[in-house]
């Protein structure tokens, strides 16, 4: 207790704070030429003072009375002059208490009146300061915080910590990257969060971490995304029905036959076919159930190709419809990890393929193409030969409820959300168009190395 009251008494803010309030070369250099002059006023009038009084009282006398007159006038003169200097330096000082005591009081309520929680960490991760926004949003009180080891970062994001630590050391600052902590209770929280360097001296570093609770945010983001997932189901509701309409038809047709003993080859045959069938509905519904689920937002390794495979496999059955062509070429990216959230990443891809499905017409192509731009990036590209967007509004087509489609035709909020997305998984996307000869939308994705995050973690 005693040593957190003491990282409380004189904490690295507090002297960045001093230092702020420190006296500049300027000010320093006015004190003393301010005391030297009043000074020798002071000296001057007293020896004038002094000069009258003897004149007027002591005109006649002999040699030792006037010897220790002047002994007695040196002396008076160093006391006022010692009296009126300690006078000044200490009446100095007080107006700079004071001035530094408001600043701190400022400095503390600003502090305290950001909504965003703050704290101030060592490179060991031990906390020097903290405001009342970081104590309310994880639960501890100050006197729990200052001096610890940051206790609020769950332990499968300390190696995304560490790598935020170290590019912040070579001069990057981290920028509202969507992440996780935890409360004192070990409830998980979403949050974004910015990582500042903070320099106290020359051997010091420090880091601040700048953290907004974004629950709220993230809630409404899932409710959105749930609309678009549902209204992109309702638009190919026709093309469901029709791609699971074949091979229940086709099913029931051969178990009338044999019913009626009417065999192609054997009994074994026929049952192996019919299960053959019923494995396909049984998958394809269980993709709808998948798709249209709300689950908890969790990043983990997911395979870039088996993503997109599951996206466009979930999506056939609108483009058999429709007659479209989709082509993938995913050649490039075998083995390919990223680091995200299953759900939330097939519901990026969703998105760009069901805009680029309603740009085609009939027989229509699309292309779906992935390839790695470098060591710790991929790219994919959705393209198609559809209609285009008119270059007046691709600059507003990532806003949301804006939309180039017909009334009734989608929320237009899917390329809002799909810009979400990325951003939440550290990517980007944007939109290539030309009007009557189609539209490419490009996404840029970050590279999971599991090499990385064990250098992180070392």
């Amino acid at each position: 207790m005693r040593q957190v009251r003491s990282s409380m008494q004189h904490t690295p803010l507090m002297a960045s704070g001093e230092a702020l309030m420190g006296r500049p070369a300027q000010q320093r250099n006015w004190f003393w030429v301010t005391l030297t002059l009043s000074s020798i006023t002071v000296i001057a009038l007293v020896l004038a003072v002094w000069e009258l009084f003897e004149n007027h009282f002591f005109r006649n006398l002999d040699y030792v009375t006037l010897h220790y007159l002047y002994i007695s006038r040196g002396i008076a003169v160093s006391l006022i002059l010692a009296f009126w200097a300690a006078w000044f330096v200490l009446r100095e000082r007080k107006e700079k208490e004071e001035h530094l005591r408001r600043s701190s009081e400022r400095y503390r309520a600003i502090l305290d009146g950001s909504p965003s929680a703050i704290l101030l960490l060592d490179s060991a991760l031990r906390i020097s300061e903290c405001n009342a926004a970081a104590e309310r949003l994880y639960g501890y009180s100050k006197e729990e915080l200052l001096g610890e080891v940051l206790p609020t970062v769950p332990e499968d994001c300390k190696a995304e910590l560490a790598t935020f630590m170290r590019q912040v050391e070579s001069g990057q600052p981290v920028l509202d990257v969507e992440t996780r902590r935890q409360t004192k209770s070990g409830s998980p929280l979403e949050v974004q969060v910015s990582l500042l360097p903070f320099r106290e001296n020359a051997n010091e570093n420090y880091f601040l971490e700048i953290t907004d609770d974004i629950r709220e945010r993230v809630r409404l983001r899932q409710t959105l995304l749930q609309i678009e997932k549902l209204t992109t189901m309702g638009q190919m509701a026709a093309g469901t029905a029709h791609h699971l309409n074949t091979p229940l038809a086709a099913m029931l047709l051969r178990m009338r036959m044999m019913r009626e003993g009417k065999f192609e080859g054997n009994l074994n045959a026929d049952l192996e076919r019919l299960e053959t069938s019923m494995v396909f509905c049984q998958h394809f519904v269980q993709q709808l159930l998948r798709f249209s689920r709300s689950s908890p937002w969790q990043k983990q390794p997911e395979s870039i190709a088996a993503t997109l495979q599951a996206v466009a496999s979930f999506l056939s059955p609108q483009l058999m419809a429709k007659r479209v062509r989709l082509t993938l070429d995913l050649d490039g990216v075998d083995g390919t990890r990223v680091l995200g959230d299953r759900n939330q990443l097939e519901a990026l891809f969703l998105i760009l393929l069901s805009n680029a499905a309603d740009a085609v017409g009939p027989e229509g192509n699309i292309r779906m193409t992935c390839t790695r731009t470098g060591q710790d990036s991929i790219e994919v590209r959705v393209a198609d030969n559809g209609c285009g967007i008119d270059p007046e509004a691709l600059p507003r087509i990532f806003e949301p409820f804006f939309t180039t489609k017909a009334p009734g035709v989608g929320t237009g909020l899917g390329l809002a959300i799909a810009s979400n997305i990325l951003q939440a998984h550290g990517g980007a996307v944007r939109l290539d168009s030309v009007p009557r000869q189609g539209t490419t939308a490009i996404v840029n994705l970050p590279v999971y190395s599991e090499a990385a995050v064990l250098g992180a973690r070392g």
